[in-house]
């Protein structure tokens, strides 16, 4: 309930401005001195009519407290007609959290059209800021990265906090501004002093402004591996040499490809294959040892562009036209209408690459002087080579081995895995102009159509091109089929269960995937009365069910058969793409094995699919331990390898803006979130190997891709490795080897006994050994 209405004067006073003139900045109201005309208005909050207080830096502020519930408000509103803020681009508000932690506010803004313009805010505990709300939709992502600078900053002496805001409204038209905390568990309390507007002016050049220095570093802060010359670089590669050295010396005893020598032998097939005993899968080295596959992913020099062009203002300096590095320009195109990048600024056009620029610094050998600053093709210049490519392909490969890594994990450079040191992976990107179906996320595109039959001929063409160089090499341990795909939807809801079905049957019916459904439908119920009667609805002619944008219903306890021909649809559905791509792998690679889809959202039908069809399940888990990340009890029901490809942590403290998905407090807290998660990994019989995303930190200003800028790496941008974090992945790796190898000589005596006892009669004995009896070594039934 709204408890009272507060009045004050509507005073335009002129104050200190925030990036603005004196003439740029309004004050509209002022919470320690109130006078009517602006109306202050609570939902579940206490605002008491004097209650201004000094804090520890000498402000008066007033304070407002929100009570539990689930979402208790303060809101502002003119005392009549509305605000006309269309000759201002920023709200501001002069606020502290009053909390010994962090808070979240949501600050929405609405015109008297029912638009409105929302924000969500991160507030800090700490002293007073002023709170800047662009009232035109602006974020990190429209300057083309994920996260933006930390929050807040003092420019000028002012302590600021720029909030990202989406939507839209009428800015001549505002009705009202309310602020509210979501859900609090107890009372939250915030300070508060003058609220109202300004011009944006130089706002966002003062946040985003010369944000990257000349080796690709945030300029807005500081840590122990920060570069501040060439001869840094040089020297601390020529130290952490020394060290891999010493590392490399006291790896444990194994096999050609990194299997243990410690526990019981299987047969060798000359391949990598999958092979379940005494209760726990294992991957197999192609000499028959047991190998648990600890990897890296995007291990590249030629994946850190950052796009340059239109925002040459946020870098301190980028080298000329002529300059030594300046070989390490490109252009690319990211306009590709796909869920990252709808919304997101600079996502095309010219682009450097950092990492790339920092090996030349460090490897040495100039770029071609004849090479244009443009670079000599999108996403390839003639910088790829300006380094000594091979120097560091073998550094690289020695930090793989000295940390404890065994497997160069997806997205890597091929040219690794060519080295004959240690075993890799590769993906299957099928590319098409086959059919797609949109399921709601849609974040890398629609779901492709496995009954097209342009998408088998897109999926023959991808794998024969990919098992070209690789189909009889030993240290490839098998093939992802593509990467995190639109299974479901982004909820939790029947809409995102089922929206593999929801969206083909409002697709037209040239779509392959429509007309199949549309004949499962038809098969089973004969026509449109049988299906009216089993789903509950009426469906007065079949065509009408042709339509594109057709709207099937939702599933009901009354009409359970709904939900069956969802399920059966999304089955085949999966049944088709995956037999597709398992067929055409037997083909082109039948010494190699198909390591699943690499699931990020997946139905229960996709992951039964891929079980059936692939050899191993992989799933891309960003969880604090792998069973947050699915239920696998269920799994165990499905009796498959399982590899976690996709977990990492990152923090804020490194340079890069964005702690990723899994953020944790710090840097110092990476490596222990490294250890339990690996620890509960190698507790799990199903699991035969986890891939940390990624080797490298992105760019501070986002990758080409999506715009992220995340700091999970095991290096920063100048290739100089995090560490304390390297130190304690290291012995986490190493402890979870060791005591895989300890269990398998356990089993291993175990066994020898077992064979050396007297056996009473032939049906005594046995094990529980499930694997490929396939000369590829294919384990899944497609096989």
């Amino acid at each position: 309930m709204i408890r009272r209405s507060l009045s004050a004067v509507f005073a335009l006073m002129i104050v200190s401005p925030v990036f603005a003139g004196p003439a740029g900045q309004q004050t509209l109201f002022n919470f320690v001195r109130p006078a009517d005309v602006v109306q202050v208005a609570t939902v579940d909050a206490f605002l008491p009519q004097y209650n201004a207080e000094q804090t520890a830096e000498g402000e008066v502020l007033r304070r407002v407290t929100f009570n539990p519930a689930a979402a208790p408000s303060l809101r502002l509103t003119p005392q009549t007609g509305a605000w006309d803020w269309s000759q201002s681009e920023m709200m501001t508000l002069r606020l502290q959290n009053a909390m010994n932690w962090a808070l979240t506010l949501d600050v929405t803004v609405q015109s008297n059209d029912g638009k409105t313009l929302t924000s969500r805010v991160d507030l800090p505990a700490g002293p007073a800021q002023t709170l800047l709300l662009p009232l035109q939709a602006n974020s990190p992502h429209t300057q083309g990265m994920r996260a933006g600078p930390p929050m807040p900053m003092t420019v000028e002496g002012q302590r600021i906090l720029l909030a990202a805001s989406e939507g839209e409204i009428d800015r001549s038209q505002v009705v009202s501004v309310t602020l509210s905390i979501p859900q609090p568990t107890a009372a939250q309390s915030i300070l508060l002093e003058r609220f109202g507007v300004q011009d944006g002016e130089g706002v966002i050049n003062a946040v985003y402004g010369s944000i990257v220095d000349g080796y690709g570093q945030s300029t807005r802060a500081k840590w122990p591996e920060r570069v501040t010359s060439d001869a840094q670089l040089k020297a601390a590669a020529a130290q952490e040499q020394k060290q891999l050295s010493g590392w490399l010396a006291k790896r444990a005893e194994h096999d050609t490809y990194g299997g243990s020598l410690k526990g019981p032998a299987f047969d060798a097939t000359g391949f990598f294959r999958t092979e379940k005993r005494n209760g726990r899968w294992n991957l197999v080295t192609p000499e028959g040892h047991p190998f648990y596959s600890l990897g890296l992913n995007a291990v590249t020099a030629l994946d850190s562009q950052t796009y340059v062009g239109g925002r040459e203002w946020m870098f301190t300096d980028l080298p000329k036209e002529g300059a030594p590095l300046a070989g390490y320009y490109g252009t690319s195109d990211h306009h590709n209408g796909n869920g990252a990048s709808q919304g997101r600024g600079f996502n095309a056009g010219r682009w450097y690459n950092f990492y790339g620029a920092n090996l030349q610094r460090i490897y040495g050998q100039p770029c071609p002087a004849a090479a244009s600053a443009e670079g000599t093709a999108p996403g390839i210049p003639c910088a790829a080579e300006a380094f000594d490519a091979k120097r560091w392909q073998t550094h690289t490969l020695d930090r793989l081995q000295a940390w404890g890594f065994n497997t160069i994990g997806n997205w890597s450079d091929p040219e690794l895995g060519l080295n004959d040191r240690v075993p890799y992976t590769l993906p299957l990107s099928i590319v098409g102009d086959y059919a797609s179906i949109s399921t709601g996320t849609d974040w890398w595109g629609g779901m492709p159509d496995p009954f097209d039959p342009r998408f088998a001929m897109a999926t023959e063409r991808a794998v024969a091109i990919a098992a070209r160089d690789h189909r009889d090499d030993p240290w490839l341990i098998g093939y992802f089929a593509d990467n995190e795909l639109a299974w479901a939807g982004p909820g939790n809801d029947p809409k995102s269960r089922y929206a593999l079905a929801y969206g083909t049957l409002r697709m037209t019916t040239d779509v392959p995937a429509k007309r199949a459904f549309l004949k499962q439908l038809r098969d089973k119920y004969r026509n449109q009365q049988g299906l009216s009667k089993a789903w509950g609805v009426d469906i007065p002619a079949w065509e009408l069910m042709e339509d594109p944008g057709f709207e099937a219903p939702l599933p009901t306890p009354e009409h359970p058969e709904i939900e069956a021909d969802y399920q059966h649809f999304q089955k085949v559905f999966a049944d088709a793409y995956f037999k597709t791509i398992s067929d055409s792998l037997k083909w082109h690679a039948p010494n190699h094995l198909l390591l699943g889809g690499r699931f990020a959202v997946s139905t229960p039908e996709a992951v039964a699919s891929c079980a059936q069809y692939c050899d191993v399940l992989s799933f891309n888990f960003y969880t604090l331990q792998p069973q947050d990340g699915y239920d696998f009890a269920k799994l165990r029901e499905l009796d498959k390898p399982v590899m976690i490809t996709e977990f990492n942590f990152g923090s804020r403290d490194r340079g890069p803006f964005w702690g990723g998905v899994t953020e944790v407090a710090s840097e110092e807290a990476r490596g222990p979130a490294y250890a339990k998660f690996l620890k509960q990994a190698v507790a799990q019989p199903s699991i035969v190997g986890v891939h940390w995303f990624q080797y490298l930190d992105q760019p501070v200003t986002g990758r080409l891709l999506d715009g992220e800028n995340g700091h999970f790496g095991m290096i920063g941008i100048t290739d100089l490795p995090f560490t304390g974090f390297v130190d304690s992945v290291r012995k986490a790796n190493l402890q979870a080897i060791d005591q895989l190898s300890q269990e398998a000589a356990k089993a291993r005596i175990a066994a020898e006994s077992a064979l050396k006892a007297p056996r009473h009669t032939p049906a005594e004995g046995g094990s529980d050994r499930s694997g490929s009896g396939h000369a590829g070594g294919h384990s899944g039934k497609g096989h």
